[in-house]
């Protein structure tokens, strides 16, 4: 940690305000359904945990853990599945809940098996959208901040399962 300084990049109040503003959005979008949330571990969870105290229709919570990281700062773009669905979501409305959306590889991946399973409709909320990383086409249906190709931590997302508990988005700034 001595290596690395870290530059606020989006407020914890930011945050705030805009995870409010998303599930306005989501409730309306969805207020004559049940949407199963899927939590996509570990960064998502305090993005999903905020979003879903603030929807105010009925839903469902899972979690799924997918890796392409590592504990390096770029990813692999090799997608590995680390723990599934608890349930079937077979007919079911799901909204992956996602910290970050950077190559796309990811979400990618997460849509062509999630979709395999037969959803009535598969949907995404992304905090974090990094455009210019882009590897693959992909566009999240509500995001949060937009955000410059730099390696960003806080609000649930790591650097080496270090920062997640930082109130605000930083930049993790390497020191010579």
């Amino acid at each position: 940690m001595a290596n690395h300084s870290l530059e606020v990049l989006i407020s914890a109040e930011q945050i705030k305000d805009k995870v409010r503003e998303l599930a306005k959005e989501i409730s309306k979008d969805y207020k004559a359904r049940t949407p199963l949330l899927i939590g996509v571990l570990k960064g998502a969870v305090v993005f999903l945990s905020d979003l879903i105290r603030e929807i105010e229709i009925p839903l469902e919570v899972d979690f799924i853990a997918v890796s392409s990281y590592g504990a390096d700062t770029a990813s692999s773009g090799i997608v590995r599945i680390q723990k599934d669905l608890d349930q079937s979501i077979k007919g079911k409305d799901i909204l992956i809940v996602e910290d970050i959306v950077d190559t796309g590889l990811t979400l990618n991946y997460l849509f062509e098996n999630l979709g395999s399973r037969q959803p009535n409709s598969i949907k995404v909320v992304t905090l974090l959208d990094k455009p210019d990383r882009r590897k693959v086409k992909f566009e999240a249906d509500y995001c949060g901040f937009k955000i410059p190709d730099r390696f960003v931590i806080g609000y649930g997302l790591d650097f080496n399962e270090k920062y997640r508990n930082l109130n605000d988005v930083c930049i993790l700034n390497e020191q010579p």
